[in-house]
């Protein structure tokens, strides 16, 4: 540790990165009832923190490795930090990056000074390739976070804090991905005020360090969501993991409405868009710092904001949601004259942000509303009692991820006598052939009888499939789906999916 802290104390980062300032977030401080900050690293020259630890571990390599040059395998920040460090110290830079990574950030990292190799479908493909011809070129490795130079250079982040708030300061809340930047945060700000809770922050359907802490040990995930794709690891660090079983406090996790949520409260103070990964620790911190005793100041770290611009879209469908600003609901109502007039009457005087209806046979109607609050959870709560109250089945939609990316699109397509279907939420590799290898290795019989797709401008599509197998052969079918390796859920249990598109 005392090694660690030494490192971070000479760090040479603002060779090249600058110090970002503390900027205080007062709407949300009022809401909140304590000093909010947020740390701007989104203000770096490459847009992200990542710069401070990519130039740390260039900064300490011998004159001879830099003669050979360096290599990493990334699709993001640390490509462009490493790119960027390594033209300015004169050294060549090989970045792998998996066949799936957008255009804007293959020209970017070119733009830096970076030798760009496309290799492999995932990150992990892109990596071992990377590890092989960085040996075969006798180049340098650079672990985007498990490395002691990397860790400390993220640690100058903690430095600055604590240089630029000198009052009393509640808890910091650090974003988590493999755990660099928390590990060289955590262990200063423990080392030099321990009563300062340090508390992680993951995205739920990435948390490989709540994983590891549950575990004693890094653990790798069996399915990793990549809507924050900046921290969206599969396994933790075994340094990072070292360090942060020590220093700190607490690590919680957040969904991607209150990531969504969080990115509209940075734009809203700053007039920065926040990549979805960048706003992680802020959508931590509105979620967990009403439950601190201490009145000292709350702060976040922006880490980044490299977002591809199509993704602005999914990001303002679902802050409402992450703000519980919106309630997403599924409501049965009489199929007959006069219903829908009479349901409208019950909303009041709420905005209505999304309505769909299809016509279909029997008494009963089915519909997919969405209705804007005004006082959150006991808002919608009180809503649902008055629609039951007045003989309506009601389904709240609002954290069901299924109704939310897919069947909002879908209300009106039940179809009649439907055997064998199963439902299934799959993420594709958005590039060519993905959907083709998906269907050359279904059996003859397997019939596909639904299908839904949503590019979010991410480096996967989000995908939804009915499809009809015969219950002797679903042992079959989930061995074709682990052989395939696309990341995929069992969606045929749930309840927006019987409302909505079930067969009768």
């Amino acid at each position: 540790m005392h090694d660690l802290i030494r490192a971070t104390l000479s760090s040479s980062v603002y060779d090249v990165a600058v110090e970002t300032p503390l900027e205080a977030m007062g709407p949300l401080g009022e809401r909140l009832g304590r000093p909010v900050f947020l740390k701007r690293e989104d203000l770096q020259p490459v847009f992200s923190f990542k710069l401070r630890g990519a130039y740390n571990k260039l900064a300490s390599l011998s004159e001879a490795e830099r003669a050979k040059g360096v290599i990493c395998a990334s699709a993001g920040n640390h490509a462009q930090g490493l790119a960027f460090s390594a033209t300015r110290l004169g050294v060549r830079s090989v970045i792998v990056m998996p066949t799936t990574t957008p255009s804007i950030k293959v020209e970017a990292v070119k733009r830096l000074g970076g030798e760009v190799v496309i290799s492999g479908d995932t990150f992990d493909d892109a990596r071992l390739h990377a590890i092989a011809l960085g040996e075969a070129e006798d180049l340098t490795f650079v672990h985007p976070y498990d490395d002691h130079q990397v860790i400390a250079g993220q640690g100058t982040i903690g430095v600055e804090i604590l240089r630029q708030h000198g009052g009393p300061i509640s808890a910091i809340y650090l974003p988590i991905g493999g755990g660099g930047l928390a590990a060289g945060v955590a262990a200063y700000v423990k080392f030099l005020r321990p009563g300062i809770r340090v508390i992680g922050v993951e995205p739920e359907e990435a948390a490989s360090m709540t994983a590891a802490f549950a575990a004693g040990y890094p653990v790798p995930l069996n399915e990793v969501g990549i809507f924050a794709d900046g921290v969206a690891v599969r396994q933790a660090g075994d340094e990072t993991f070292a360090i942060l079983k020590d220093t700190l406090d607490e690590i919680i996790t957040v969904s991607t409405d209150e990531i969504c949520a969080a990115i509209k409260d940075i734009f809203e103070h700053t007039r920065a868009i926040a990549e979805p990964a960048g706003a992680v620790s802020l959508a931590g911190l509105r979620k967990h710092a009403p439950s601190l005793a201490e009145r000292g100041a709350a702060i976040a770290i922006c880490s980044g904001a490299n977002i591809n611009f199509d993704r602005l879209r999914h990001v303002a469908e679902r802050a409402e949601l992450g703000e519980r600003a919106e309630a997403v609901l599924g409501v049965t109502i009489p199929e007959k004259p006069g219903a829908y007039r009479a349901f409208i009457g019950l909303l009041g005087p709420r905005a209505i942000t999304e309505f769909n209806y299809r016509i279909a046979p029997g008494a009963n109607a089915q519909i997919f509303v969405g209705i804007g609050l005004k006082r959150g959870e006991a808002e919608k709560a009180e809503l649902v009692e008055t629609l039951e109250r007045h003989g309506h089945r009601v389904l709240d939609l609002s954290d069901n991820e299924v109704a939310k990316l897919h069947i909002r699109y879908m209300v009106g397509g039940r179809v009649e006598g439907l055997e064998n279907e199963l439902l299934y939420r799959f993420e594709f590799p958005e590039r060519p052939g993905a959907l083709l290898r998906f269907l050359e290795g279904l059996a003859p019989d397997w019939n596909i009888s639904l299908f839904h797709y949503r590019n979010h401008g991410s480096d996967y599509g989000r995908v939804l499939a009915g499809i009809q197998v015969p219950p002797s052969e679903r042992p079959a079918f989930e061995a074709y789906l682990d052989t395939l390796g696309y990341a995929h859920w069992d969606e045929t249990a749930n309840p927006a999916y019987a409302m909505f598109l079930a067969p009768r």
